[in-house]
């Protein structure tokens, strides 16, 4: 079943192109690793499918449902931008954690918010007609996916008393927690020490084992082979190369796939 639809998306920054016409499409359950050279764009896609920059052309649809469709010339209100984002989930580069709460809170406060929101608007959220009914709901789901990523035992630690790792599979706890379609990944292990990475890696293999739909930007090539069903190498804002990772990564028939691979490999 299809779960996102990506067509033409051209994204300016001045007069600089920095993404040229992208388009693919994603199964439910699919596992999709975007690899390239810093500067190819792969982050501002991302930041693009995540509602965070806006294309000048393109159309965005999951599900079947168009979110975003340049050329409809429409202004999107913070509240319809708001509602497209919960399709997505977003794990940045430098976990992105609030200092000043609790794991466990860092977990539950979005939800909470939405939650709050949706009971005064609408009545109801998620089934509960009350936030105390509510509120106690997302509390036992933070845990629950504490537990999924291995740090029940930290939740009511503060981020500094965690190392990076952990921190990131806190952050990844956060962007489960609302249930996102798509779950995105930016470079989520290139802010980590070297024996850190690992513990991450795992948690993002678990995933696919749940059968989780994911778009990952990674420069873990060898990552990217193992866990992705589909593997997308841009380069200077365009989709240069997409299949299988055994096409991509070993026997890439594009020059350009070859050249970076071939210095990913020197390293």
């Amino acid at each position: 079943m299809e779960v996102l639809r990506v067509e033409n998306i051209r994204k300016n920054f001045g007069k600089t192109e920095v993404l040229k016409g992208i388009d693919f499409t994603l199964q439910k359950g699919e596992v999709l690793s975007i690899i390239g050279s810093s500067g190819s764009g792969k982050t501002t896609l991302l930041r693009c499918l995540n509602f965070l920059e806006t294309p000048q052309v393109g159309r965005i649809a999951v599900g079947g449902e168009v979110l975003f469709d340049a050329a409809e010339h429409r202004k999107y209100s913070d509240a319809a931008i708001r509602q497209n984002r919960l399709h997505f989930g977003l794990v940045f580069q430098q976990f992105n954690l609030f200092p000043q709460y609790t794991v466990k809170r860092n977990i539950t406060l979005a939800e909470e918010l939405l939650a709050k929101e949706k009971i005064k608007k609408e009545g109801s959220y998620d089934g509960h007609t009350t936030f105390k009914e509510a509120h106690a709901a997302i509390e036992e789901k933070a845990e629950r996916l504490l537990e999924e990523v291995g740090l029940s035992q930290k939740k009511d630690s503060y981020p500094c008393q965690l190392s990076g790792g952990q921190q990131q599979r806190v952050a990844i706890a956060r962007a489960l927690a609302m249930e996102p379609d798509i779950l995105c990944f930016d470079e989520p292990t290139s802010a980590l020490d070297p024996e850190l990475t690992g513990e991450v890696l795992r948690v993002i293999r678990e995933l696919k084992e749940t059968g989780r739909t994911m778009v990952i930007v990674t420069h873990e090539i060898e990552f990217a082979r193992d866990v992705s069903d589909t593997v997308m190498f841009m380069d200077e804002g365009v989709v240069a190369e997409m299949g299988p990772p055994s096409q991509v990564i070993g026997a890439p028939r594009n020059e350009r796939t070859r050249e970076f691979l071939a210095r990913f490999n020197e390293r």
